[in-house]
């Protein structure tokens, strides 16, 4: 009786396992259609999971396996996910670019932070919301998520609106292109640090051609190779006042949350900087976003659409604000450092 119990859950674990797989595979080709694309994977496989959720259910005996995936497969995404980030590309850039989107994170960050204070947002989901506009949308939700022990709900409502964010913005901003006056060169610049997904960068650049989408890939990179001290100061501000405040015990560093998958992502990031060939890191980036779409798939599972209509409003207002003032600043910078 007992062996078949334990039949039972392997079954269970491995069909959660294998449902995150199918969402993430139907994901993918979801996000080559003409209008998904700007959505991208990881936020079309979150959508299924949320949509699955609430008309078919998900049974008690796979919920191991979706979590799996939202925890474990993650971390490995992400570490695979340096073979994107060439750390040249971000040196040959300069200073200045890099100036813009390391100011652009930072400003970002503290203002829909602020705003989700002012607005009484939870706080782990506020820091959740901050820096998916501030760094890389989803990838740094993810990332953070799991430094600061999120609830899953928040994760996936921050996914969400900065989802909806980032798509609203990229068609603003093919509107605007040929009413900011900026060179090729500055519109890509102004895209990559002022946007919030990879792919809302890529969508929203290409009215400049080429050399837009090259500028603003590398300074949006920028953002991303940024998430590793963002990641571990929220670590160490997280972890201190948890222990001063809420358990009355000083703090000690040995009891911060070490991210070292976020150094696994560093380490590939190195890797693929001394010369991967490009077919083999495609080939890693592609596994990367397909275990990162399980992961989005496992939460989406996990969460119903009462929740996003009952915790959604004020992160969105927050995020709205905040990417506002973002699109604004990161157009100053850009003049203000002679990128236009």
């Amino acid at each position: 009786m007992e062996q078949t119990n334990v039949e039972t859950k392997k079954l269970g674990f491995t069909k959660g396992i294998a449902l995150t797989l199918l969402i993430a595979i139907a994901a993918k080709y979801l996000a080559e259609l003409p209008f998904l694309h700007i959505m991208g994977q990881l936020v079309i496989a979150i959508l299924i999971g949320v949509v699955w959720k609430s008309l078919i259910g998900v049974p008690a005996y796979a919920i191991a396996g979706t979590n799996y995936s939202s925890k474990v497969l993650l971390r490995v995404g992400i570490i695979l996910l340096g073979m994107r980030l060439n750390l040249k590309d971000i040196f040959n850039a300069g200073p200045k670019t890099f100036a813009v989107g390391a100011i652009s994170l930072v400003f970002a960050i503290l203002v829909v932070y602020g705003m989700t204070r002012i607005f009484k947002v939870e706080k782990k989901l506020g820091i959740l919301t901050a820096c998916g506009t501030g760094i890389c949308g989803a990838a740094a939700i993810l990332a953070i998520s799991s430094q600061i022990k999120a609830k899953e709900r928040d994760t996936a409502i921050a996914v969400a609106t900065v989802a909806v964010l980032g798509t609203t913005f990229t068609f603003g901003y093919t509107i605007l292109y040929p009413l900011l006056e900026l060179s090729d060169q500055g519109y890509g610049i102004f895209s990559g640090a002022t946007l919030h997904e990879i792919a809302h960068v890529i969508a929203a650049a290409a009215p400049g051609g080429n050399e837009a989408v090259d500028l603003a890939v590398v300074v949006k990179l920028t953002r991303v190779a940024l998430l590793i001290p963002v990641a571990i100061l929220i670590g160490f501000i997280m972890n201190w006042k948890d222990r001063s405040t809420v358990t009355g015990k000083k703090f000690s560093w040995k009891s911060i949350q070490i991210p070292w998958f976020i150094f696994g992502f560093l380490l590939m990031s190195a890797i693929y900087s001394t010369g991967v060939p490009e077919p083999l890191a495609d080939k890693l980036v592609m596994l990367s976003y397909i275990l990162m779409a399980m992961a989005m798939a496992g939460l989406g599972l996990n969460i119903d659409l009462v929740t996003f209509r009952k915790y959604g409003g004020k992160p969105f207002l927050a995020g709205l604000i905040g990417s506002i003032l973002l699109t604004c600043l990161g157009y100053v910078l850009v003049q203000a450092f002679h990128l236009n």
